[in-house]
């Protein structure tokens, strides 16, 4: 009798510790709401991505609930377009304006999805990407966005990465490292197509090569956004010696880490492309099959495997087909809200991360002195 009794005490004890424990468990489980915002390279337009975070230990989950690309008006894609070239006082009032333009869509956003954010976290439109010469500049004012929404409000994520002597790019590995690591590696093809992927437990992040940047800016030219499908760029004819020119740049040849910016690209590309080619689907096949050349040589070169591939770029049918033929990579072609608001989701993240007071920016990717926690807050009330 008192054998049965102990083993029952010991029952009865082994299930209270489980119930316990589970209590402790569930506790930890901590969720958070955000709403990310993306403006590319690409002018687009303005990515609103609005979020949820499950945090459990050191592991977090999420799922995008509701997420929308608002169109730029002629009128500001022109002026983000040019904002390079205006004087001081012009630009910061495209800035101050800009950032006036984002907190109002994200309050309509927010009206039109009954959405509860916690935080806002604005990338801003790049301008201005010089690390180098130890700056970096993303328009679109935060402090603007906090006092419409009256959301608590970070920015400016690059600056402080740059000022530790880092790259200040790319952002998003360690949105990818934490949400998104069944994948080998997540390739973001955008105006500029930049990859990240592990290496003994080591995040390495950079940006590859132009793309949807200049893609666009041949559209354009023939009275499109986008080239769709990449139907005139598979219509075109490589230009080899073009070809070999783009492939030889000297960006290429440099160590990580690396980042690059449109002065660059406008700079180095375009202006290479147009003096050797005079046709816009031979610039365009030229320009894919380059891209797709330097994709698949960093794929290949890291034997990574399953490619989570988003961006714009997801959609360009010849690109991925290029891609595939010079690589030997299974490319994963995700659903639609992943393709298109996966850098908003990761600035929600990096935004939430920034609030916790958390390294958001690793020093493996960028090159700093140290991981860092970048971005400028600005309280809603």
């Amino acid at each position: 009798m008192f054998i049965f009794k102990k083993l029952f005490d010991l029952k009865k004890l082994s299930t209270l510790f489980v119930l316990k424990l589970a209590t402790v468990i569930k506790q930890k489980k901590k969720s958070y709401k955000a709403i990310g915002l993306m403006s590319g390279t690409s002018l687009d337009g303005l990515d609103i991505a609005y979020c949820n975070f499950i945090q459990f230990g050191n592991k977090w989950e999420f799922e995008i609930l509701k997420a929308e690309t608002v169109k730029y008006p002629v009128s500001l894609s022109q002026s983000l377009l040019n904002a390079h070239q205006l004087d001081a006082l012009s630009f910061w009032k495209l800035h101050v304006h800009f950032g006036r333009y984002c907190g109002n869509a994200v309050k309509k956003f927010i009206a039109k999805n009954k959405c509860n954010p916690q935080l806002i976290a604005s990338h801003g439109h790049t301008i201005f990407h010089q690390p180098q010469n130890g700056f970096t500049c993303q328009i679109g004012d935060g402090s603007q966005i906090a006092a419409i929404t009256r959301i608590d409000t970070v920015c400016d994520f690059r600056s402080k990465d740059v000022a530790l002597n880092g790259q200040g790019a790319p952002l998003v590995p360690i949105g990818d490292q934490f949400l998104f690591p069944e994948a080998d590696a997540c390739l973001n093809i955008g105006g500029i197509a930049n990859i990240s992927f592990q290496i003994k437990n080591r995040t390495i992040a950079f940006d590859i090569c132009p793309a949807n940047m200049v893609f666009n800016h041949y559209a354009l030219q023939k009275g499109r956004k986008m080239d769709k499908n990449g139907t005139w760029a598979r219509n075109g004819e490589i230009n080899l010696s073009l070809l070999k020119e783009l492939n030889q740049l000297t960006f290429y040849k440099n160590t990580i880490p690396k980042s690059l910016g449109r002065e660059w690209v406008f700079e180095k590309v375009v202006a290479l492309i147009d003096k050797k080619e005079k046709l816009i689907e031979n610039k365009l096949c030229t320009s894919v099959e380059h891209s797709a050349l330097k994709i698949a040589e960093v794929l290949n070169k890291n034997k990574l495997k399953q490619i989570l591939v988003t961006g714009g770029g997801a959609y360009h049918q010849y690109l991925i087909e290029r891609i595939k033929y010079h690589s030997k990579s299974q490319l994963i072609i995700p659903d639609k809200n992943t393709i298109e608001f996966k850098e908003a989701l990761i600035f929600a993240f990096i935004g939430l991360l920034r609030f916790q007071e958390k390294a958001n920016c690793l020093k493996s990717v960028t090159g700093a002195h140290s991981d860092n926690s970048g971005g400028a807050i600005y309280l809603g009330k």
